[in-house]
């Protein structure tokens, strides 16, 4: 899952053939009043969210052809024809995944332990991890996906299909006999309905479902525009059964990438568009703001630094000058003010825990705490205590609420 691309934002002069995909799905079954039946709607909500992904796809090739982005694996899980996008999707396609790469990368590559955990929600297509491991040096990664079996069951196809992307994935690998699930030392992908991590769900599925994950390594936990579909209460459930899972030892922290800004007239005519596909962003009215969303990152437990930025800052702050001047040149952007406006209303949030240090039997800390570094000065959040944007916590906090004033963070 991850977000579709916003076509005729502001007006239709610029329209263009976009792709249907599956995010255009069937209306559903009526009952004999005439009223959807809560399954056939249930169902119907759900392939539209999945269709989500194959937007995503085409948006990611787009890019790549024009030549924001250099992703050989794009191509590989494409469910649909080439399709160009409007230089305002391309630019802020490469906005976002460049600055989630960079976030992704500054952890694994980071000091500290060797060894760290990645897990992407609603991962779909994404192709992150084969881009990471066909780097010159790949990193030490444990890394997991997880997204609704129908996504997880063409994924993997692809993958079996693909010698360039199989080659990436160490042996032993075992594909469950659903070829739902994929699990190899380095790699698994997890179908699972997230949520079902809610332990109010009609069904929640037990603790033994995602054993893979190590408790105990460094994680990252990756959201692309995936609990932004889910109900408020059921997005922070899953984000807490994860913090649950993990060891209070163990360094933590959590990327979002979500939509913001829904109250002002842009905001409202980009809700109307996805509601006019039928795409509901559900989480967009309690976490609205830059400020909400650096509260919401505080509230689930990261509470050693953390951001939130919108997209404008993103590009101006995150991309050197050479490179604008690169992606200036490869085509022309018409919509500069239709740019900014997107740009407002699109934001990524970091936050990070820096893990507690383990107890000994007299309830003394023992150990080297991994989040805070190896006693030389070094920790695995130094690099992104170092962006534009991040804020610290205070060496004392003298209250439980967050506040997020000044430049401190919590």
């Amino acid at each position: 899952m991850a977000a579709a691309h916003i076509p005729n934002l502001l007006t239709s002069r610029h329209a263009r053939p976009v792709g249907r995909g599956r995010g255009r799905g069937s209306r559903g079954h009526n009952n004999d009043e005439g009223k959807e039946e809560p399954e056939a709607a249930r169902a119907r909500k759900d392939k539209i969210v999945q269709g989500t992904d194959i937007d995503a796809n085409v948006s990611r090739m787009s890019a790549v052809e024009v030549g924001y982005l250099h992703d050989p694996y794009a191509k590989l899980f494409a469910t649909v024809g080439s399709q160009r996008r409007f230089p305002i999707i391309n630019r802020g396609t490469y906005v976002r995944t460049r600055a989630i790469d960079k976030l992704v990368e500054e952890f694994l590559y980071s000091q500290g332990t060797t060894r760290k955990q990645v897990i992407s929600l609603g991962a779909g297509s994404d192709t992150r991890y084969f881009r990471l491991m066909s780097r010159e040096q790949p990193p030490d990664v444990l890394y997991h996906e997880l997204d609704f079996p129908v996504n997880t069951a063409l994924k993997i196809a692809t993958i079996q299909g693909a010698p360039s992307l199989r080659s990436h994935i160490d042996d032993p690998l075992l594909v469950l006999s659903t070829e739902t699930e994929l699990h190899a030392p380095n790699y698994h992908i997890h179908a699972i309905d997230l949520r079902t991590l809610d332990r109010a769900y009609r069904q929640p599925v037990g603790p033994g479902k995602l054993g893979h994950i190590d408790p105990a390594l460094p994680t990252l936990l990756v959201s692309e525009c995936c609990l932004t579909y889910l109900a408020p209460d059921t997005a922070d459930a899953v984000i807490e059964h994860f913090m649950g899972i993990l060891s209070p030892a163990t360094p933590a922290a959590l990327i979002l990438y979500e939509p913001i800004n829904p109250f002002d007239s842009f905001g409202k005519v980009m809700i109307a568009n996805l509601a006019a596909r039928g795409i509901v962003m559900q989480t967009i009215q309690k976490y609205h703001s830059l400020d909400t969303q650096k509260g919401r990152l505080w509230n689930y437990g990261f509470v050693d630094g953390g951001g939130a930025e919108d997209v404008d800052f993103l590009y101006q702050e995150w991309v050197d000058t050479r490179e604008k001047k690169r992606i200036g040149r490869l085509e022309m952007l018409d919509e500069v003010e239709e740019l900014n406006l997107l740009a407002k209303h699109y934001c990524v949030a970091w936050g990070f825990r820096d893990g507690k240090p383990a107890q000994d039997a007299e309830g003394k800390a023992e150990g080297k705490d991994e989040g805070k570094g190896d006693g030389k000065g070094t920790s695995i959040w130094d690099r992104w205590r170092a962006l534009p944007g991040t804020l610290e916590a205070p060496p004392v906090r003298e209250h439980l609420q967050s506040s997020f004033t000044g430049n401190k963070w919590g």
